[in-house]
C-alpha cells in the first residue's frame, strides 16, 4: 500500500541534512520536471517583488522567498519533519518508533507542489510553492504535473493507494486508473464535510497505520484493520471515495 498525503504551506526551520538532490528523490521519473521546477523558483526568487506578487506574499514573509533563492545549497530534513501544520501535528512524526518512521518510509508520499510526490524520509529544504501557483517560464502546474505524475505512480505499481490529498493536488497528479485506490472524505456521522478536523483526522489515521503497521492491499483489508482499531469507515454515494466518520 502507498498512502498519498497532501504537503502544508507551513515548513519547520533550518534542517541538518545534505543539500537537496533531486535525482535521490522517490519516483525518480519526475526527476527532469522537478530540475525545472526548482530552477524556476531560484530564479524567481532573485526578484524579490515579483517573487511576492506571484507567490501571494506580503512583505513580512520575506523570509520564504529566501528558502526559494537557497533552495540547492540549504540543509534539509526528512519530509514528514519538515511539514508542520494540522496534519503532520497530528501525526506527530517524530514521536513514532524507528519501525514506524521506516514503515512511513515505504509506504507514504508526500505530494509537493516543486517537486511531485517524494517519500516520507525524503530529504527536503524549506521551501514556499503552492498547487495553485503559476511560474513564470513554466506552464501552469497542474499542466506540468499531472500526466507525468499520474504516469510515475502507475510505473511504481502499488498494490493499493490510499489517498488522503486535498482536491488541489488530486488535480496534480491523479492515480492512474490501472491502480486500485480509494479516496478519503472526512465526515461526521451525518455527512457534514470537515475542514479542521479533515487535516487532523488525516493526520491520526496516517499515525494509527504507522503505529500498526497493517498488511493492506485493498479497501477491504484497509476495513478489517480500521474495525479493529474502532476507526469508522464507510463508503461514500459515490465510486472510489470512502469516508472517515468522525465525531462533531
Amino acid at each position: 500500500m502507498k498512502i498519498l498525503l497532501p504537503p502544508s504551506e507551513t515548513k519547520r526551520p533550518g534542517g541538518d541534512g545534505a543539500p537537496l538532490d533531486l535525482d535521490a528523490l522517490a519516483l525518480t521519473a519526475l526527476s527532469y520536471r522537478r530540475h525545472a521546477v526548482i530552477d524556476a523558483l531560484v530564479d524567481l526568487a532573485a526578484d524579490e517583488e515579483t517573487a511576492r506578487s506571484v507567490l501571494k506574499l506580503s512583505p513580512k514573509q520575506a523570509g520564504d522567498i529566501a528558502h526559494n533563492r537557497m533552495l540547492r545549497s540549504a540543509p534539509t530534513m526528512p519530509a514528514v519533519d519538515r511539514y508542520t501544520g494540522v496534519l503532520f501535528d497530528a501525526l506527530d512524526a517524530a514521536t513514532l518508533s524507528t519501525a514506524s518512521r521506516r514503515w512511513l518510509a515505504s509506504h507514504v508520499w508526500i505530494h509537493s507542489a516543486p517537486l511531485g510526490p517524494v517519500a516520507a524520509l525524503d530529504p527536503l529544504p524549506a521551501y514556499r510553492l503552492a498547487a495553485g501557483t503559476s511560474l513564470p517560464g513554466l506552464p501552469a502546474l497542474r499542466r506540468h504535473w499531472a500526466e507525468a505524475t499520474t504516469a510515475a505512480i502507475a510505473d511504481e505499481d502499488p498494490v493499493f493507494v490510499l489517498d488522503l490529498r486535498s482536491e488541489a493536488y488530486v488535480a496534480l497528479g491523479p492515480v492512474p486508473a490501472s491502480v486500485p485506490s480509494v479516496y478519503v472524505r472526512v465526515v461526521t456521522e451525518h455527512g457534514k464535510a470537515l475542514n479542521h478536523f479533515n487535516k487532523k483526522s488525516k493526520g491520526l489515521l496516517t499515525r494509527a497505520l504507522a503505529e500498526d503497521r497493517p498488511r493492506v492491499r485493498s479497501v477491504r483489508t484497509l476495513r478489517t484493520w480500521a474495525d479493529s482499531r474502532g476507526i469508522v469507515l464507510r463508503d461514500a454515494s459515490e465510486p472510489g471515495v470512502i469516508e472517515l466518520v468522525v465525531a462533531e
